[in-house]
């Protein structure tokens, strides 16, 4: 017993009375200061083992159940290597990366990332894209999606991608694919208004003006319009009017030409992320209760996160598939969201994560979710679960 006291003792009562309320046994954050730090290597870059391993002066394990993937002692730091300043490896850990794996990304897929900051997902998932395709990232955060954009170009990945500041909860702009009509349309440029050119980091100046006059919110509401803070040059926004992309369409348009695969890696109370839960230690436990127990948020997170997925799914194309995770361990995050979102959506079916098999990790409550967690999975802790959308 004064083992099990002295291990509990890091964790705040009021933390001990969140796991206890929903279920959760404290004894899962035993394992957090053991738990693996992880690196993804770039695709191209796997030379460059041997000398992140000298630099850092450890191993590199390489994790067989997902590809590009290794883990080193978690006091290991990477962010002065040169390996990482340089741009052939990532941080993330280990269960985010099955996150997208379970999207089974191909190569020409139209992708949506819904909750797209800090950014790792995202670029993991235009890696597994190739040179076709495309990915929309979106973020009601303006300054964390503004990282996103950096981590984009330090990557070299920005070609395909567009980022748009919006609330994810009525997000409607759908893929630009391309059409026959495209030659007409770069060849009419100078004859139409409001044409989308190749991107640049300079605003215009007016812009910087009403900015500076007015203040840059950091959030965003639903009522403002999306606002596009990037786009590649093949991202398929270059060559179109303001009018064409943010055109609004119908939900029979949305069935027909949405995203092939959407993920929505939600908002939540991040009670099983080990980087959040250490970053307390670090801040103090008094901020905890105030930033992630504070009841009227909780309270607020699952309307969010049933918003958040009903309308990732209303953007997806029929037959696509859509992965929703969060890095809470609650099942009122969980499972009592995809079970209220399969009530309300008769199109979605929760289907199979084939890759799961080899997945260190344990079944949800609900058939066919998945949950990873520090004690058996030695990552943090992720939830996971797989829709397709169905014809009626």
């Amino acid at each position: 017993m004064e083992g099990e006291d002295a291990a509990m003792a890091p964790l705040p009562e009021a933390f001990v009375h969140f796991l206890e309320a929903n279920g959760l046994d404290p004894t899962l954050y035993t394992a957090i200061d053991s738990t693996p730090r992880y690196i993804r290597v770039k695709p191209g870059c796997e030379a460059c083992i041997e000398e992140v391993e000298a630099e850092v002066k450890c191993n590199l394990e390489k994790l067989e159940w997902l590809p590009a993937f290794f883990s080193l002692p978690p006091h290991v730091q990477i962010a002065g290597s040169r390996a990482y300043r340089e741009g052939k490896i990532y941080g993330i850990d280990a269960a985010s990366g099955a996150a997208v794996m379970a999207l089974n990304v191909s190569p020409g897929d139209h992708v949506l990332d819904l909750c797209a900051a800090p950014g790792a997902k995202l670029c993991m998932i235009l890696d597994l894209l190739g040179d076709s395709g495309s990915v929309t990232g979106v973020d009601a955060a303006r300054h964390r999606l503004a990282a996103c954009r950096t981590m984009l170009q330090k990557y070299m990945l920005g070609d395909q991608c567009r980022l748009f500041v919006a609330d994810g909860t009525s997000f409607s702009v759908i893929p630009t694919r391309f059409r026959s009509d495209c030659e007409s349309c770069e060849s009419g440029l100078e004859e139409r208004v409001d044409v989308f050119k190749e991107w640049t980091s300079r605003r215009p100046w007016k812009e910087r003006k009403r900015a500076s006059k007015n203040g840059t919110p950091q959030l965003v509401s639903s009522s403002q319009p999306p606002e596009l803070i990037y786009y590649g040059q093949h991202s398929g926004v270059v060559g179109l009017t303001k009018g064409e992309l943010f055109k609004t369409l119908s939900d029979n348009e949305i069935a027909n030409n949405g995203y092939d695969k959407v993920l929505v890696d939600a908002e939540c109370t991040h009670d099983g992320s080990i980087k959040h839960i250490q970053k307390f230690e670090h801040w103090g436990w008094r901020t905890f209760q105030r930033r992630v127990l504070d009841a009227e948020r909780t309270d607020d997170l699952h309307s969010l996160q049933l918003n958040l997925l009903t309308n990732g799914f209303r953007l997806l194309k029929v037959g696509g598939s859509l992965v929703y995770s969060t890095c809470s361990l609650t099942v009122a995050q969980n499972e009592d969201v995809v079970e209220q979102f399969l009530k309300e959506n008769r199109t979605a079916e929760l289907i199979e994560i084939d890759a799961a098999r080899n997945w260190p990790c344990k079944g949800g409550c609900l058939p066919k979710t998945w949950r990873f967690d520090p004690l058996t999975s030695r990552t943090s802790g992720l939830f996971i679960a797989k829709f397709t959308k169905l014809v009626i």
